[in-house]
């Protein structure tokens, strides 16, 4: 939106289109005037539909005036003093620091919320790998937690006996797995 002194402008600007179409609305439409010892008998008059161009362009002045005198009651006066710009600045200074407050606190909600959707995107992949391929587990969670002691077993269709191997992780690659 504009100051009011550009808004005034505009105004001003639209109201001096509207006198200069109702003068060329006027001498379009008017009916040339007789003057004494000069007749054009000869020439045919052209008839134009008349609408009522006056009270349509009446209508338009007025009110661009009325839109004029409003805007300039709008104004600033002269007998508005410092010390009440001063107040009006500071009212609206600390306005907006409430409004930054108040952005500031919405912000951190929004983190912490995407930080609880993120958790739960990780979780619902996490699930969905577990139920994909139980032994992918293993090795996320080596990767997740290197230092992490697990136990495998391991069992043989030919005998029913389980082995136990027990891995300790020294490092966070898959590769440096110590038996």
């Amino acid at each position: 939106m504009a100051d009011r002194l550009t808004q005034l402008q505009d105004t001003i600007n639209q109201q001096a289109e509207h006198f200069c179409n109702s003068v060329g609305i006027l001498q379009q439409y008017s009916t040339p005037s007789k003057f004494p010892g000069f007749d054009r008998i000869g020439t045919p008059q052209p008839h134009q539909p008349q609408e009522d161009y006056a009270a349509l362009f009446a209508t338009l002045i007025a009110r661009c005036a009325k839109d004029i005198d409003t805007l300039i009651e709008s104004l600033p006066s002269e007998e508005s003093s410092q010390e009440l710009q001063v107040a009006s600045l500071s009212r609206l200074e600390q306005e907006n620091q409430e409004a930054g407050k108040q952005l500031e606190e919405v912000v951190r909600q929004g983190e912490a919320l995407l930080q609880r959707i993120q958790a739960a995107l990780q979780d619902i992949a996490q699930s969905q790998l577990d139920m994909q391929n139980p032994a992918s587990t293993a090795v996320l969670n080596i990767n997740l937690n290197p230092t992490m002691t697990f136990k495998q077993e391991n069992l043989s269709s030919t005998n029913s006996v389980p082995s136990n191997n027990v891995h300790q992780l020294s490092s966070s690659s898959p590769s440096s797995i110590n038996q």
